[in-house]
């Protein structure tokens, strides 16, 4: 009777730990360009500017079962950030913002992820709270995010992707230029695919 019992707590403790360890690592598609940060804010008050930072990687755990058990990391070369106008990008780069040859980098690793249901396209979303390094300050910040999908590649991989919103405000991160009240809110969309790890 005790080796019975003595089994049955053994299998019954593989089953448990096996379950803790469904989580799957993946590596954000920078090579594929499957990786987005955009930024969107207002010029002056009278239309938007829009932008992206064109060199970023990055990585993720995750689980559809648990997804309160995901991390994140986002790791951004903010010298990458681009408008669709040279000049603006210099200035941007400069130290009137972002001071890039101080602040090579901008970087965002989660804290917490809270389940919120689904959307109206009956995705799952989530409230991902994270510390985002911006500029030499660290703040924590949420980004509202949406889980896409996952599966099979046509090249032999498994991926999963995601998007996500978050609003920050330039007044959060260092003294920078200001351009006035309308200037200082900035929304940040993110989207990604990660390929599971071998």
């Amino acid at each position: 009777m005790l080796k019975k019992t003595l089994a049955a707590l053994a299998i019954g403790s593989a089953l448990f730990v096996a379950g803790q360890a469904m989580a799957a690592d993946y590596v954000i598609d920078k090579q594929g360009q499957h990786a987005f940060v955009n930024f969107k804010i207002s010029h002056l008050g009278y239309s938007f500017i829009m932008g992206t930072f064109k060199d970023l990687d990055g990585k993720f755990s995750f689980d559809a079962a648990k997804p309160e058990d995901s991390k994140i990391e986002v790791n951004v070369r903010t010298a990458s950030v681009f408008t669709n106008n040279a000049e603006r990008d210099k200035h941007i780069s400069s130290k009137d913002f972002l001071e890039v040859a101080t602040f090579a980098d901008a970087k965002f690793v989660s804290t917490a992820v809270k389940s919120t249901g689904k959307n109206a396209d009956g995705k799952d979303t989530a409230d991902v709270t994270g510390d985002l390094t911006l500029h030499g300050v660290t703040k924590s910040i949420v980004v509202k995010a949406t889980f896409l999908g996952e599966g099979k590649d046509p090249w032999g991989g498994y991926r999963a992707g995601f998007e996500g919103v978050a609003h920050i405000k330039r007044s959060d991160f260092g003294k920078m230029m200001d351009l006035g009240p309308a200037s200082d809110a900035v929304e940040l969309y993110i989207t990604f695919e990660g390929v599971k790890a071998k």
